[in-house]
């Protein structure tokens, strides 16, 4: 995430003996060119139709009858090791950013269209919560209420390194073993867990914002608005599932009683 930005590669600052020199040989920043805010959201709204386009799909596809499994697995491998390059290579996100959005849609309209058929009209709560926790953070953001320092930001990146790791590692013993993590079924351990991951989730929203922030205050390259918009997409995404998680846990134990 070094800046490219050609007024910070000036000779200005590599030359203090001859001022008038320096002034007239620095490179005058072109904005256009660098990151902003405003163009961080106008990209991330051209995500989020993307992903609602793709999510269609398969969506539709479940509810005429066809079983999206492949294109709903697919979607998620692919989303997922694009979101992998575009840790390492941020300069491709332009192409990655939108390719994400449309794969990680296909698995959201098919994991979506799976809960809607066993529990109806969880998806629109899914969505009104997870637009209401957007809100609220974004909200919190803005009006300072909540500020992002060294401190707050170490321990919600902790936190999410721990949740993956545990949901990593539960995962595997689960495939290979007869083990049933804690998280799985509607007891009231596993809702708490799942509220704890929401909490999680919703605080890695502020990281975004503040990422977003930094990052056109540095005035980096460009294409750090894809990537800006990508990670905003991608804790949007966690935060929707989660929710679609901890709401069929909810439902289930409704059912049953």
């Amino acid at each position: 995430m070094n800046s490219n930005n050609p007024f910070f590669k000036s000779k200005a600052f590599n030359n203090t003996s001859r001022a008038d020199e320096a002034v007239h040989q620095a490179t005058v920043i072109d904005y256009n060119d660098t990151m902003s805010v405003s163009g961080t959201i106008n990209k991330s709204f051209i995500m989020l139709l993307l992903l609602i386009a793709s999510a269609a799909i398969t969506w539709m596809m479940t509810f005429n009858g066809y079983n999206p499994i492949v294109l709903t697995i697919g979607g998620a491998i692919v989303g997922f090791v694009l979101v992998l390059i575009s840790v390492f290579k941020p300069q491709y996100s332009p192409y990655l950013a939108p390719g994400y959005a449309v794969f990680e849609g296909l698995f959201i309209g098919g994991i979506s269209a799976i809960f809607e058929v066993m529990y109806p009209g969880i998806v629109i709560q899914a969505v009104s919560c997870t637009f209401v926790t957007f809100i609220v953070c974004f909200g919190l953001y803005k009006y300072g209420v909540v500020k992002v320092n060294e401190r707050f930001r170490s321990v919600v990146v902790a936190a999410t390194l721990a949740i993956a790791t545990y949901y990593l590692i539960s995962w595997l013993l689960s495939m290979f073993t007869s083990f049933v993590p804690v998280h799985h079924g509607n007891s009231l351990i596993s809702i708490g867990i799942s509220v704890f991951v929401i909490v999680i989730a919703a605080l890695n929203l502020f990281l975004d914002f503040d990422q977003i922030e930094k990052g056109a205050e540095q005035k980096l390259p460009k294409y750090m608005e894809w990537f800006g918009a990508m990670g905003l997409m991608i804790t949007l995404v966690w935060l929707y599932i989660e929710f679609l998680r901890l709401l069929s846990k909810i439902s289930s134990r409704d059912y049953f009683r």
